[in-house]
């Protein structure tokens, strides 16, 4: 290996041009909680007066060990047509005019934590009582 190969190579090891960018970087990630991605720090960095390009940024979040959260994707229920349709009785006419005449349900799903939960309550349409549920 020639001599100033084995210097050049020397000073460039040494020296970490993005050492600045990479504390800023993480002090953004840390600020946010984790919930800023490549994309948001680099916007973060730009308005601060620190010109870089994303793709850097994310070789540098990559290399520092920084990951953003992943935001779960909202549940929903309608898929299309999904077995038998029930035929419409109420026709949309949502008034009842003694008790116990419409009974109305529905499921509901909740997330909570890990888990899943359903909800469903009976609602008699003469006065808005939910009369069960489970």
């Amino acid at each position: 290996m020639a001599r100033s190969s084995f210097y050049y190579y020397l000073k460039r090891s040494k020296t970490d041009k993005y050492l600045e960018v990479k504390i800023l970087i993480t002090k953004i990630f840390h600020k946010h909680k984790g919930r800023y991605g490549y994309r948001r720090i680099t916007d973060e960095l730009r308005k601060s007066g620190t010109i870089i390009n994303h793709k850097t940024v994310l070789k540098l979040m990559n290399s520092l060990g920084l990951k953003s959260l992943i935001l779960r994707k909202k549940y929903k229920s309608y898929k299309g047509e999904q077995g038998k349709i029930a035929p419409n009785i109420l026709k949309r006419v949502f008034k009842a005019n003694r008790p116990n005449q419409k009974w109305v349900t529905d499921i509901t799903e909740f997330k909570v934590g890990n888990q899943k939960l359903y909800l469903s309550p009976i609602l008699d349409l003469y006065n808005q009582v939910i009369i069960s549920y489970d």
